[in-house]
């Protein structure tokens, strides 16, 4: 039997483990197995970065909730049937979350973190941009601060901060590895200047917000793409805010209506030269809607779609962009080719239903 199963060996194996130095009998290096005085200084830095995140999960945590969403039956109410998250961005009970989380509910229960239990009614919503503002009965709540996602770069340190199913702030940490994205929405829509980053999310984690350093909000978490790791996106904290303004002023997002289906096509490399067009591509209109405002001013279908007021369009995509910024009510000038001839038309976009 060795020296290491006798009971002095036990106890000087013990020594070992309070990190006191003992003698054996038979010479050997010592090495204890930790962080060197040398490499203190790196492990200083990572330990000041979790001191950071942190504090600014403590700061955003309380205004961060979770989304119980339910339907009512003829068995049983109030079952639940998905969840999210969401975040306080008023503390007079305003709540910012996903389109997808609230959409056709009939029950809404808001959990916070201190375990209050709240319902909440949906005050709008934007499905082509996933975005949603439900609100509960209650006053002086902790709340977020909306950020400037305009001034984020590739590379910039974020948190994702959620509360799904319940369980209470939900982080992780990632950066901003891509901007200016583009996501399609569940309408077809695409979502604009999307921000991908890579702090991991959870399927409840959806409506929660992607914070900076400091705290403020630069993106609500939206989606992330099934079965390809680490890509993650967020609607921007300017979009959210544009949204939520004309969700209180109107109680919906008003965007410009033409009344045209069309699809990209390729054009002629002979009929571009000849025209002396920018790109080779064009939107060859497929139906003019007659209740629009297209057909009136002269569009036709097989007409093939190439500028809005001199700004060069090659997909359907590039005319919702326009639309969004585009006032309604407001003249825009049409360039078309039909047959090889350039024809400009002039049409008003209305309020799209």
């Amino acid at each position: 039997m060795n020296d290491w199963a006798t009971d002095a060996g036990s106890s000087r194996d013990l020594d070992w483990l309070h990190g006191e130095t003992v003698s054996l009998e038979e010479p050997v290096t010592q090495k204890r197995c930790q962080v060197e005085q040398a490499e203190r200084a790196e492990v200083e830095l990572l330990d000041a970065y979790s001191r950071a995140v942190i504090t600014v999960v403590e700061a955003v945590g309380p205004a961060v909730v979770s989304i119980s969403i339910g339907h009512e039956s003829r068995r049983r109410s109030g079952d639940a049937t998905g969840s999210g998250s969401g975040f306080v961005f008023a503390p007079d009970g305003y709540i910012l979350t996903n389109s997808h989380v609230v959409s056709k509910a009939r029950q809404i229960e808001v959990i916070f973190t201190d375990g209050r239990k709240m319902p909440a009614a949906v005050v709008g919503e934007d499905q082509a941009t996933d975005l949603a503002v439900i609100r509960v009965n209650a006053d002086g709540l902790p709340y977020a601060t909306m950020g400037d996602s305009a001034i984020l770069r590739v590379g910039q340190l974020v948190i994702a901060v959620g509360n799904p199913f319940g369980f209470q702030s939900t982080v992780s940490t990632g950066v901003v590895s891509a901007l200016g994205r583009s996501l399609r929405s569940q309408q077809g829509r695409m979502i604009e200047n999307i921000i991908q980053h890579t702090a991991p999310l959870n399927p409840g984690n959806s409506g929660g917000p992607l914070v900076d350093y400091r705290g403020r909000v630069i993106g609500i978490n939206t989606a992330i793409i099934v079965m390809a790791q680490g890509i993650c996106f967020a609607i921007p904290a300017d979009t959210a805010k544009w949204v939520v303004s004309q969700l209180f002023r109107h109680g919906r997002v008003r965007r410009g209506y033409l009344g045209i289906v069309g699809f990209q096509r390729v054009l002629d490399r002979r009929l571009v030269r000849y025209l002396n067009l920018e790109e080779d591509h064009a939107i060859e209109l497929v139906t003019v809607d007659p209740k629009g405002p297209s057909q009136p001013a002269g569009l036709r279908a097989g007409d093939l779609l190439v500028a809005l007021n001199e700004k060069t369009v090659t997909s359907i995509d590039d005319v919702f962009r326009f639309l969004a910024e585009w006032a309604i009510g407001e003249p825009v000038t049409l360039l078309v080719i039909r047959g090889k001839e350039p024809v400009a038309l002039v049409v008003t976009p209305v309020e799209a239903q």
